[in-house]
């Protein structure tokens, strides 16, 4: 079933709800849900590829374990386990007929309408899971991936992991997120950079970030108010089978100014150079060499033509029990 066109975006015309296939247009919840109230949503970002061998995606499980661990850190109890994510992604991409998309798992709280609950407190809620895609191109624009975009370094504070937990992608931290993003499209740039609360580099407003210098990659710690970005750890790895040395630190934001390259990491944004921080050139103002040595790896990793770093196996593909990626 091929997806459906809207405003030129093919979308798939079904949506996995708790287990089965529902129409798009029904996959609707009430307005007071809790989930609308307070925002108690945990949710992912995962990409399948259009490979040689058919549509592929990138680190399924991992992407669906952490939405597992997102869950119980909120004590959201989905009744579905990875393994069951992971299998409903799969039937729902081949229902969909697209080769490539974007695909958002989200569990969150939602409301008994025969015993509604209003307050803050979540567990009178039942706890519902969805899964859909849809085809998404470049997050940042085609030509970021070559040109790099502005950024700037927002006014706004990434919220501490004492606060909210910083290991969940959860919808509520990206109340903060639409804060640095908007800040940032206002001024004139195409993303913020926000600092942590005792003003060392965090993150984008949904991209891990590295910066290059004196030919090392240094990224800011996990624990450091950042999340455990999955394109982020694939990009260390690929790194270091290259040999290139990976420093886990906290970065001032100065080095940001001074950097040789600096660039985003994520599932939307996939490696995305920076070509500007707070309009003062970074390096020499495009993609430098290290971030399009790393790009190249990546994306040939994604569309299978080459294996995934140490032997790991980072592609599930959806027309077939099994393959891996061409030696």
């Amino acid at each position: 079933m091929a997806g459906k066109d809207v405003n030129t975006m093919k979308i798939c015309p079904k949506v996995w709800k708790n287990g089965e296939l529902v129409d798009w247009d029904n996959a609707r919840i009430h307005v007071m849900s809790h989930v609308v109230n307070y925002g108690s949503s945990v949710f992912e970002g995962i990409r399948c590829y259009d490979t040689e061998s058919g549509p592929a995606v990138f680190r399924l499980t991992e992407h669906m374990q952490r939405l597992v661990n997102s869950a119980k850190i909120y004590r959201m109890d989905s009744r579905f386990s990875r393994d069951e994510f992971c299998d409903g992604t799969v039937e729902l991409i081949k229902e969909s007929g697209l080769d490539e998309c974007y695909i958002r798992p989200i569990i969150f709280r939602g409301l008994d309408e025969e015993k509604p609950a209003f307050g803050v407190n979540p567990f009178p809620n039942p706890i519902d899971s969805y899964i859909a895609i849809w085809q998404w191109g470049k997050y940042l624009g085609e030509e970021a991936i070559e040109n790099g975009i502005d950024v700037c370094v927002s006014s706004w504070t990434r919220i501490t992991s004492n606060s909210m937990p910083a290991m969940a992608k959860a919808g509520a931290n990206y109340m903060n997120s639409q804060l640095i993003k908007m800040e940032a499209l206002l001024g004139g740039f195409s993303e913020g950079i926000a600092l942590d609360d005792r003003g060392y580099v965090s993150e984008g407003s949904g991209e891990n970030l590295f910066v290059v210098n004196a030919g090392r990659l240094i990224t800011p710690p996990l624990g450091a108010s950042i999340l455990p970005g999955i394109t982020r750890d694939s990009v260390i790895q690929i790194a270091r089978e290259m040999g290139i040395e990976v420093v886990e630190t906290q970065i001032q934001r100065a080095a940001l100014y001074l950097a040789d390259e600096v660039f985003f990491t994520g599932t939307a944004a996939e490696i995305s150079p920076i070509r500007s921080v707070d309009r003062i050139t970074v390096g020499s103002g495009k993609r430098g060499p290290i971030t399009a040595k790393l790009q190249e790896e990546f994306f040939n990793i994604v569309n299978g033509k080459r294996p995934a770093p140490f032997g790991a196996d980072w592609l599930t593909y959806v027309n077939a029990e099994k393959k891996t990626a061409a030696a």
